[in-house]
């Protein structure tokens, strides 16, 4: 007669999920999670992260368009259009006119373009303007209420370079011998000048 057969009995195996609870699963649960793992996401899904993407890619193309925009605009300020014939001499730009105009009018040209008419503070300046005017006459700086008064420059500040003004006008102007006076509704060319800076775009000569 034969000893009976032990019957041995294969635990299963615990699976613990996210959740961090432990159950022993059972064949429907196992086919679930598999179903999970492998089925495709829904139309829905897929539509809302099309939407995300396309909505991230508009907000990045849009803050692009926006810093062009905005370089664009600071670029037009940091170097804004002047008319030709500005060039430079030391730490000064000086533009010459084209057009004839009596003294006022040339004065609130060159303030138009954040100038003023030309001064000058060393012999170099003044043979430097007196060279590149040509032969024509061109209004200056300076002016006075009367022969009486003393010479002032545009900014209202005193004329105190040694060059000899002649004449008996109240403005001045350069020709072909140095500085001359003449009344104020005279019409000539003028030159405007400013300070130089990094920004202005003058021909240096």
């Amino acid at each position: 007669m034969s000893a009976p057969e032990a019957s041995v009995e294969i635990p299963k195996p615990d699976v613990t999920f996210l959740d961090g609870t432990k159950k022993r699963p059972s064949a429907k649960d196992l086919q679930g999670k598999f179903l999970e793992l492998t089925s495709p996401a829904s139309p829905v899904k897929v539509y809302c992260s099309v939407l995300l993407i396309s909505f991230l890619l508009m907000l990045v193309i849009g803050l692009s368009v926006a810093l062009l925009v905005t370089e664009l605009v600071t670029e037009n300020r940091m170097y804004p259009s002047y008319p030709g014939n500005w060039v430079g001499l030391g730490n000064k730009c000086f533009y010459f006119s084209e057009d004839t105009s009596n003294w006022t009018f040339s004065q609130t040209f060159c303030a138009s373009l954040e100038a003023s008419l030309a001064q000058f503070a060393s012999m170099e300046e003044l043979k430097f303007l007196l060279r590149y005017k040509g032969s024509s006459d061109h209004w200056v700086g300076l002016n006075r209420e009367s022969p009486h008064h003393t010479w002032k420059w545009a900014d209202n500040n005193e004329y105190n370079a040694s060059f000899t003004i002649r004449g008996s006008g109240e403005c001045a102007y350069l020709n072909e011998n140095g500085i001359s006076s003449a009344g104020i509704y005279k019409k000539m060319k003028w030159i405007c000048s400013k300070p130089c800076s990094y920004i202005q775009k003058c021909k240096i000569t």
